[in-house]
């Protein structure tokens, strides 16, 4: 249900950078069916990429909401609920469930830096609190904890956890956890630029930054490598190395937002502290989607 190329959605927004810039639900409307036409398997909305960190729980829900109205159950939808607070964390993992989410995505406590044990009982409450499939999310590069994969061995048995989206890049960390788990617990790559060898290597496939601008090229790539044509999946992904770099060259989604301006498909909107794409930046962006034989 959860395999091949999953958009970790932006949030779209009208033009500004503020605080409080405003949601625009007809924009995401225009995402979600190109993602749909596209091939993209599933929608992760309202992750990091999503800007979670700067909507209020109130919009966070009502995202999540609307998400699950527009695609009409055409493809599943995972719902971002993780946070440093466990309560916080159940309060968006319920509004989830209540609004119709297929599974959430939990992102590891960010700044706090639970313990490997912290991590194992902040999850496995979770878990047993609401009734969702649920996928643990580690990503030490923007939380500052890293979940190792002896801890993700032994979430994976907790009833409703069901996989893992794994950011480190460590390819080792792949094979160990799917040694350690059972055949159908999900292996997810966070990582575009390592996707292709993260599914070779026994991944079932990614939440993906670059699929939100390149989602057929994504989403083919995904299933050559998952049908072991690593000489296709390799032609594919050449084209995308570009974007895989530069859509990191600022922090996301501040490069992923200006290209899907640039497509027509988002007003040039974004929340502080995130703002619009420094012009040093933008030749290379552009020359990526050149690469990618998106424009």
């Amino acid at each position: 249900m959860f395999t091949g190329s999953i958009v970790a959605i932006v949030t779209p927004m009208q033009a500004g950078v503020g605080p409080d810039t405003a949601l625009d639900y007809k924009a995401l409307e225009r995402l979600i069916e190109f993602h749909i036409e596209q091939g993209t398997t599933a929608i992760v909305a309202v992750g990091t990429t999503g800007e979670s960190a700067t909507l209020t729980e109130e919009e966070h829900c009502a995202v999540i909401e609307i998400t699950v109205k527009l695609v009409k159950g055409r493809i599943p939808v995972i719902a971002g609920t993780g946070a440093n607070s466990t309560i916080e964390a159940i309060s968006l993992t319920k509004c989830a469930k209540e609004v119709g989410a297929d599974a959430c995505l939990l992102v590891t406590p960010y700044y706090n830096k639970p313990t490997q044990d912290g991590l194992f009982q902040h999850f496995k409450f979770i878990a047993e609190t609401i009734d969702i499939p649920q996928i643990l999310y580690n990503v030490p590069g923007r939380t500052a904890c890293d979940m190792l994969p002896e801890t993700i061995i032994q979430l994976a048995s907790v009833d409703n956890i069901i996989g893992v989206k794994e950011a480190t890049a460590d390819l080792t960390r792949v094979r160990r956890i799917r040694e350690g788990t059972s055949s159908d617990f999900l292996l997810l790559s966070g990582d575009d630029e390592t996707t292709k060898d993260f599914i070779l290597s026994g991944g079932d496939g990614v939440i993906s930054v670059t699929a939100n601008v390149a989602p057929e090229k994504m989403s083919k790539m995904c299933v050559s490598a998952l049908e072991g044509n690593v000489e296709e999946a390799g032609k594919i992904d050449k084209t995308l190395v570009g974007l895989h770099k530069a859509l990191f060259l600022e922090s996301n989604p501040i490069p992923v937002k200006w290209v899907l301006n640039k497509l027509g498909l988002i007003e040039p909107g974004i929340r502080l502290p995130m703002t619009w794409l420094s012009e040093d930046f933008e030749d290379d962006l552009f020359n990526a989607m050149k690469q990618a034989d998106i424009v």
